[in-house]
């Protein structure tokens, strides 16, 4: 980041942990003021944030529609500004693809809810301040963290699937429309070695016979695919699948 120009804001939502506090941390190092998020991990939040002369932390359900919108006024009153908004939290339920009865009516609208609606309703309502100060030579960035399971007919459950193959599609018709003040791009990342999937055991031998790389992703790989996104000033519209390489087998 050019240090003649004022301290960039970013907001990263699930952040405490996994994917998200390693994007966090590589944008604090990059110069930017960051805000890291949790729904729960809200001692772990403001640990994180305390690390760092230039974080805050801020707690909110992404399920609930008002604290969705008191999230981005939260950012803005405190920091004045926000020009990055990474859409990282979202949830998953495991089901198998051929049960359908299982995938019921009840868990198709809980992961919609927060994995289509509260990114629409966070880039809805921070729409303003993005391009508040955004330029023909620094645009705003939104970054939807998305799943391989977007992509192709994979994932732990179908409603998982169609929610990040939903998040995809926005993310396309948001850069068609949000352009040129604000780039929108999306990472579809397969399996990452997280909290949350360490005990996926089969998926972890799946990415290590097949994969070419032999391996998941550290949540650093992603991290480092999140920054790019972020720094350039051109691309938009792109969903950057980062798998190892398992889609080509």
């Amino acid at each position: 980041m050019d240090s003649t120009s004022p301290q960039k804001v970013a907001l990263i939502t699930g952040s405490t942990t996994g994917i998200g506090q390693a994007i966090a941390e590589r944008l604090l190092a990059s110069g930017y003021r960051v805000v890291f998020h949790s729904k729960n991990s809200a001692e772990q939040g403001r640990a994180l944030a305390e690390q760092y002369p230039d974080a805050s932390y801020i707690q909110a359900d992404l399920a609930d529609s008002e604290q969705r919108k008191s999230l981005i006024h939260q950012v803005v009153q405190t920091h004045g500004r926000l020009d990055v908004l990474v859409n990282n939290a979202g949830i998953n339920r495991i089901i198998d693809h051929r049960d359908l009865k299982a995938a019921s009516a009840d868990v198709w609208r809980e992961l919609y809810e927060v994995n289509v609606i509260a990114p629409w309703e966070l880039i809805s309502e921070a729409e303003t301040a993005l391009k508040a100060n955004a330029c023909a030579q620094s645009p705003s960035c939104i970054l939807n963290i998305s799943s391989h399971a977007g992509v192709r007919p994979k994932g732990a459950s179908i409603p998982y699937a169609v929610s990040k193959a939903a998040l995809n599609h926005m993310t396309k018709l948001l850069a068609l429309n949000l352009g040129p003040d604000i780039r929108v791009n999306a990472i579809a990342p397969g399996l990452v070695n997280t909290p949350m999937t360490q005990g996926w055991d089969f998926a972890h031998q799946l990415w290590q016979d097949k994969s070419p790389m032999k391996r998941g992703a550290e949540p650093e790989d992603i991290a480092q695919i999140a920054a790019m996104l972020i720094e350039n000033q051109y691309i938009t519209g792109e969903v950057v699948l980062v798998d190892g390489g398992l889609n080509l087998t």
